[in-house]
C-alpha cells in the first residue's frame, strides 16, 4: 500500500502560524503537531510519501523517519493538489494508494476500515454542518467554504461544486484510496486537460463527468477536523 500525504501547502490562512512554517507543523497539543497524528496511521509495510512543498526541510527534519520518502513540488506557488500528487508517481511501489490531506485531525479508524474497502473510495462525514456551524456565523458563509457532494446507489455522482441552495448530507473529509489501475489512468487524463492549478475535488470531478474512474463513498462518523484558519484551529483544540 502507498500512503500519500499532501503537505506541499503553506496554509496562508492561519497568518503568522504559517510564516516560518508549513501548515502540517501546526501545534494542536503540547508538543504535537498536525502532521505528528496523521504519521500515527503509518503501517510498516506502507510505502510512506509525502509530498512537500513550503519549507520542506522543516517537515523531514522534525519527523526523522529515513523509512519515509519526500517528493518536493517546487512550484507548489503555482500549482494544487493534484500536481503534488501526481509528482509521487515515480516513487509509487506496486499497490493501491491511500491518499490523505495535510491539514486534517481524525480518528485512525478511518485509515483502516478504508484500505480494506476494495475500488475507488473517498471518505464522506454526515456530521460535517455542526463543526461548520462552530466555524462560520450564518448559512451564507458556510455555503461559501463548503463544497456540494452529490452521492447516489453508494458512487458519488459530483464533487467540488459551489453549493446552490440545499446544503449536501456530506462532507468529503481529505482521504481517499486510489486503486493503481485507476490512479494510471488518472495521470494521463491530468496530463490531457493540462491544468496544473485544479483543485483535487474538481478533478475528481472532471474524471467521473469523463468517465476516466467512478468512485465509492465510505460514510465516516467518527471524529474528524479540517484546519483552514484560525478558528478551526481554536474549535479542534477546544473540541479534543
Amino acid at each position: 500500500m502507498n500512503f500519500i500525504v499532501l503537505a506541499s501547502g503553506r496554509g496562508s490562512r492561519l497568518n503568522k502560524l504559517t510564516k516560518n512554517k508549513p501548515k502540517c507543523l501546526t501545534t494542536i497539543k503540547k508538543n504535537k503537531v498536525l502532521l505528528d497524528y496523521i504519521s500515527q496511521n503509518f503501517h510498516k509495510k506502507d510505502n510512506k510519501i509525502i509530498s512537500t512543498g513550503y519549507k520542506s526541510k522543516l517537515i523531514e527534519k522534525h519527523l526523522a523517519d529515513k523509512s519515509i520518502i519526500y517528493v518536493k513540488n517546487k512550484n507548489y506557488l503555482k500549482t494544487n493538489m493534484v500536481e503534488s500528487l501526481m509528482l509521487c508517481k515515480k516513487k509509487l511501489k506496486r499497490g493501491n494508494l491511500v491518499i490523505v490531506y495535510g491539514d486534517i485531525y481524525f480518528d485512525q479508524k478511518i485509515i483502516k476500515k478504508i484500505k480494506t474497502i476494495k475500488g475507488n473510495v473517498i471518505a464522506v462525514n454526515p456530521n460535517w454542518l455542526k463543526s461548520w456551524k462552530q466555524r462560520y456565523s450564518t448559512l451564507n458563509k458556510i455555503r461559501k467554504d463548503a463544497e456540494n457532494l452529490i452521492v447516489s446507489k453508494g458512487k458519488i455522482k459530483s464533487i467540488g461544486d459551489k453549493i446552490q441552495k440545499k446544503l449536501p448530507k456530506f462532507q468529503y473529509m481529505g482521504i481517499l484510496k486510489i486503486e493503481q489501475k485507476s490512479f494510471n489512468k488518472l495521470e494521463k487524463f491530468y496530463k490531457k486537460i493540462n491544468n496544473k492549478k485544479i483543485s483535487l475535488t474538481h478533478f475528481i470531478n472532471e474524471t467521473i463527468k469523463a468517465k476516466i474512474a467512478t468512485y465509492k463513498y465510505s460514510v465516516f462518523k467518527n471524529y474528524w477536523y479540517e484546519v483552514d484558519n484560525i478558528l478551526d484551529l481554536k474549535y479542534l483544540k477546544k473540541s479534543i
